[in-house]
């Protein structure tokens, strides 16, 4: 259904040391970096047919982050869901809602973590158990 996620960034080589490390955590290489013809610079990250984009604003303005809005990163045990968060803090993140660990939920137990990049991304990465 999705052919890619973007989010905004003012500072893209800060964006792009979080990104590297956290999204290295699921196995995401080295983002192709690409400088728009309007001089923006935007990072994409390609991993298991996905794309994960990192970009400073094209109308000039500063990048914000969505009220509300979250972006949900698949992680293949419970061992990786608190990788990630972990390497999230380290570079930049913050931790944010409950400790990372199991909650139980109507779609089933799953094991969540939170954290926010520097620009204030939302950011989710989960393991749904069984």
């Amino acid at each position: 259904m999705f052919s890619h996620i973007m989010v905004g960034s003012n500072d893209i080589d800060r964006s792009q040391r979080f990104y590297d490390a956290v999204l290295g955590v699921l196995g995401a290489g080295k983002p192709l970096r690409n400088d728009a013809k309007t001089g923006q610079t935007r990072l994409f990250y390609r991993h298991d047919g996905n794309t994960f984009c990192v970009t400073e604003p094209i109308n000039g303005d500063a990048a914000t982050c969505a009220n509300g809005g979250t972006i949900g990163f698949k992680c293949d045990s419970p061992e990786q869901v608190q990788q990630f968060h972990d390497v999230a803090v380290a570079h930049g993140g913050t931790s944010i809602e409950a400790a990372p660990g199991l909650r139980e939920s109507p779609m089933g137990p799953m094991h969540l973590a939170y954290v926010r990049d520097p620009d204030g991304h939302k950011l989710c990465a989960i393991h749904r158990a069984g």
